[in-house]
Order: structure tokens, then sequence, then C-alpha cells
């Protein structure tokens, strides 16, 4: 069994606006493994991106513990959880965030210049199928290109682990599959820990690992036989 990168212990996260309460978390017991993709399967509001972004150090819990390796998150100051997301973790959203005024390559940049160990962003973008798309512009690359430059962004500190938050969500099937497949290949190739949030069943089968949601519960972990290629998926 591979370590856990990720572990929590009965998370819970509530929200008060006014006089109304939300659970979003209720209890939730997960692991995250070295090395694996794990698709959190669920529909809105399920409680999915809350714990991705207390994972991720961009929220914390109301209760409960959540560790990174051997580290208590909710034990970290302000700059210790700058320094762990700089370092650790890679984002990638369903909307792009890419900067306008600059290139594809000036893009991945940004997080190159303040990464420990990067890799090239020429070498980010050759692993997402945009070497020929480098000194592109956002607006002359499509959505799914655009999609696969912050996936390049995101890969390019080499971090321990890819929070992805519905990166398929604004895209068609057909472009879908192609951040799908740049996903995939970083996962393979680099052993990155993969958490990808989404919404629709048919992706699940390109996981290690299926972790179902319910009402801020986990109401299902199972594991994939085998993994079915991003390539072999549709919806």
């Amino acid at each position: 069994m591979p370590a856990a990168v990720f572990k929590t212990e009965a998370l819970t996260k509530r929200y008060r606006t006014g006089e109304v309460t939300v659970d979003a978390l209720r209890g939730i017991d997960v692991e995250l493994l070295a090395g694996e993709l794990a698709v959190l399967l669920g529909p809105s509001g399920s409680g999915k991106s809350t714990l991705l972004n207390i994972l991720g150090g961009l929220d914390s819990a109301s209760g409960g513990r959540a560790l990174f390796r051997d580290t208590d998150l909710a034990a970290l100051g302000e700059g210790a959880l700058t320094a762990f997301r700089r370092d650790h973790v890679g984002f990638i959203f369903q909307f792009y965030n890419l900067i306008p005024s600059l290139t594809a390559r000036e893009n991945v940049a940004l997080v190159t210049e303040i990464a420990r160990d990067p890799m090239p962003p020429e070498e980010a973008l050759e692993m997402v199928g945009l070497a020929d798309r480098m000194d592109h512009f956002p607006a002359q690359l499509s959505g799914g290109e655009q999609q696969r430059v912050a996936v390049a962004r995101a890969i390019a500190k080499r971090p321990a682990v890819l929070l992805c938050d519905e990166p398929t969500g604004a895209l068609d099937s057909q472009t879908g599959i192609l951040v799908l497949q740049a996903i995939e290949r970083v996962n393979q190739e680099l052993g990155t820990t993969t958490a990808v949030i989404t919404h629709n069943a048919a992706i699940a089968a390109m996981a290690d690992r299926v972790i179902s949601f319910l009402d801020g519960r986990i109401n299902e972990v199972r594991v994939n036989p085998s993994r079915t290629p991003a390539r072999e998926i549709s919806w």
C-alpha cells in the first residue's frame, strides 16, 4: 500500500451566513495515496471542493484534522501555509485564470520563477501537448488549450500533489478529453498524486480509486480493477 500524502480524521467544515448554518463536511475520514489518481465524485454541494480547499491550504477546517504527510495543516501559520501551497501543491480550477497579456510560456514562467525546483516552462507545455503554442496569448488559444496551459502552470513546479476542481467543467467532451489526457500523463510520468473533482460519472473510469460524496459525507470508496485511458472516455 503506498504511503498517504493526505489524511483526514473526522474532518468537519461549517459555514455560517447570518442565521443560516451549512455543514459542508460532516466527519470525513479519507486518504490520498502517493502516486494515485483519485476521482472525487458527487453532485454540487456534496463537499468535494470544500475538502480540496482544506487539503490545499486555501481554507481551514472547523473540526478534525487534515494531515499532509505528518504535518497537521491547522498548526501552520500563514507564512508556512503559503510555503506549503507554493512548494507542494498544484491547483487546476474550472476557469483558467491566465493573464491575458502574457503568452502561454510567460504564464507558466510566473510559477517557475518562484518554485524551488521547477521544470522549464517549455518542458511543462510540451507535456500537455502545446509545444507549438508556447508563444500564443490566451485570446489566441481555444478553451481546451487555455486549460492545458493551466495544467502546465500547475505542474511546472513539480508539486507533490495536483488538485483539480472540475477541470473539464467548462469544456465540451472532445476538448475535455484532451485536458484529462494531460492530467493523466502528469500522473503517470511524474508520479504526481492527483485528485480530480467532478460531477461527471464517466470520468471516474480513469481513476485508481473513486471517492463518492453525498451531503458532506463519503458515500462510497471503490477501487477500479484497471484504469480506462482518458482517450477512451466519452460523455
